[in-house]
């Protein structure tokens, strides 16, 4: 669902005053631990319905992702490289809002494909050793669901306890002041019926009651399917909401932008019992050896989303922080995230980072800048790529695609739709992949659900997919070099100190292995040095660089960064 809102609660971070008005972390080194591939490897995301069209409907669908697995993985360092693929929903749905609104838990959209062809898609990654992630949406359901369409059928059907209903304060009037995510009252009345049901987004998604046992049964159920089927893991959407305070009390009001935020959402949201079935849903994934499940913690407080790991062991493998991704462009904005982040994980948690995904605008065009939007699309590559903790990509993100504007008539997000002309829509985030510069950017030989971004003719995979110094070729070098350092994939992280403003540099290492990461995040020079430690003296190669110089051997004692560089070294 949306993310669009920042917190209002920005974790504070302790820096020490340098010389020179220079800037140092007071020294903190986070250990890295284990290598399970959801920590080794890199996720791309893909938004089925844009990712590939293979039979001219307009629509992207299993089978064209089947048919550029090559492209996303085949082995060598000419595909992107990435370990694990994450699918939006692939579940009946009458498709409102993106699939985030289910009808049919057990079966794949036929927009999309078939099992039969879903069960190909899983054949064909697993022999490649990509792992495959399914989006799955536990707090609600479609309002054409069969469980939804019984259950408000009458006040005695079986499955009427299956959702949130409840009787108003009196006639006319919901049973609290609870505001849905989007807007307006969480509570839809049902003339039929003559009680409000419980829906924490759209009034057709209506919440499921978990605290009947039925549900939680029949949810569980769902997961078992899944997993027996193959799958390899989860992203939970939403996990934080599957539970409501039971006596429905008010939450206390306050400032803020929209009227969702004028409430302090202490009780319909992040229930202590939401993080038990976090519990619950991590003791069956755990049934199946490998398998993971990350999950989507919706709040405005980090706390919530770090809770959600548990002690790290018994929730959530990986927990979405969203504040990393809500940052502006600034080297100690990010520097400060993280740093939180590694300071507030439970002693066997595991961060996760990221910077796109089908609920935020694309990165190209909100961190970009004018002509300095390549340059810093390579830098904040480079850093959700090297820090400790698994990356999660977005399509299309690789090459730069922009944050589209798509106008009105075509919108297909009800949130676009209902606040236009305020751009908050998602539509843009989420248009096609641009493949070439043939007829709709080679994604379709239909007409496409969204309409392809203009970019397209000038920004292409084929385009850059020839040229050695384009971002989709940083991606993949940056990718494939992750997958053979184990000091990027596993390894600690140190924040180094004494850098100079604009900069964010950090050391990775594990057993004798030592890699450095200096971020410029200025359209200035900058110049540091790498300290020596016990384990080695100055001497680096460049591993990686924006500037090229790929292999040679530097003195780290003093570096100057170019303008907006990226530069990875490895101590020898």
């Amino acid at each position: 669902m949306a993310a669009h809102m920042r917190w209002a609660h920005r974790p504070v971070i302790s820096f020490m005053a340098t010389a020179g008005g220079e800037e140092a972390l007071r020294g903190l080194t986070v250990t890295g631990r284990g290598n399970a591939w959801w920590k080794k490897g890199v996720i791309y995301q893909i938004s089925v319905a844009s990712f590939s069209d293979s039979d001219a409907d307009g629509l992207g669908d299993l089978r064209g992702i089947i048919n550029n697995l090559d492209y996303i993985n085949d082995g060598t360092p000419h595909s992107l490289g990435a370990d694990a693929i994450w699918l939006t929903p692939i579940n009946a749905s009458p498709m409102l809002d993106f699939g985030y609104d289910v009808s049919d838990y057990l079966s794949i959209n036929p927009r999309f494909g078939n099992m039969e062809v879903f069960e190909e898609l899983l054949d064909a990654c697993h022999g490649r050793g990509i792992k495959v992630i399914m989006d799955m949406v536990l707090n609600h359901t479609s309002s054409e669901h069969p469980w939804f369409v019984e259950s408000r059928s009458s006040r005695d059907n079986p499955k009427r306890d299956w959702y949130v209903w409840r009787d108003g304060r009196s006639p006319g009037r919901p049973p609290n002041r609870w505001v849905a995510v989007v807007e307006g009252s969480a509570w839809q009345y049902d003339d039929d019926t003559r009680q409000f049901f419980y829906h924490a987004f759209l009034p057709f998604q209506p919440d499921l009651n978990w605290r009947n046992p039925e549900v939680r049964a029949a949810m569980f159920d769902v997961i078992r399917f899944w997993l027996d089927k193959g799958v390899d893991g989860f992203r939970l959407d939403l996990i934080n909401f599957l539970y409501e305070d039971v006596l429905l009390r008010e939450n206390p009001r306050r400032f803020g932008m929209r009227p969702y935020d004028w409430q302090e959402h202490l009780y319909d949201r992040s229930q202590p019992e939401s993080l038990e079935a976090a519990k619950e849903l991590r003791r069956i994934t755990d049934e199946y050896p490998g398998r993971m499940m990350m999950g989507e913690v919706y709040t405005d407080t980090p706390e919530d989303a770090v809770a959600y790991l548990g002690d790290g062991t018994d929730a959530l493998h990986l927990s979405f922080y969203l504040d990393f991704a809500q940052r502006k462009w600034n080297a100690g904005d990010f520097r400060e995230s993280v740093e939180w982040l590694e300071g507030h994980l439970p002693p066997a948690g595991w961060p996760c980072y990221y910077l796109n995904n089908h609920d935020l605008p694309r990165t190209y065009t909100r961190l970009g800048r004018g002509g300095d939007a390549e340059a810093r699309a390579k830098v904040a590559a480079a850093m959700t790529l090297t820090l400790r903790g698994t990356p999660i990509i977005y399509y299309g993100e690789e090459i730069g695609m922009p944050m589209s504007r798509i106008p009105r008539k075509m919108m297909d997000d009800p949130i676009g739709k209902k606040f236009w002309p305020i751009p908050v829509g998602r539509d843009g985030s989420r248009t096609p992949m641009q493949w070439s510069g043939e007829k709709n950017a080679g994604f379709s030989q239909g007409e496409p659900w969204l309409p392809v971004d203009s970019s397209y003719v000038e920004r292409n995979m084929a385009l850059q997919d020839r040229d050695p110094a384009s971002l989709l070729n940083w991606y993949r070098r940056l990718i494939w070099t992750r997958g053979k350092k184990p000091a990027l994939q596993c390894g600690n992280y140190r924040a180094l100190g004494g850098t100079p403003k604009g900069v964010y540099a950090y050391v990775r290492e594990r057993g004798e292995e030592r890699i450095a990461v200096m971020l410029n995040f200025v359209s200035r020079e900058r110049s540091l040095a790498v300290p020596r430690d016990e384990r080695g003296g100055s001497t680096w190669r460049i591993l990686l660089s924006t500037h090229g110089e790929e292999g040679a051997e530097i003195d780290a004692s003093l570096i100057t960064l170019q303008p907006l560089q990226a530069l990875v070294l490895e101590g020898i």
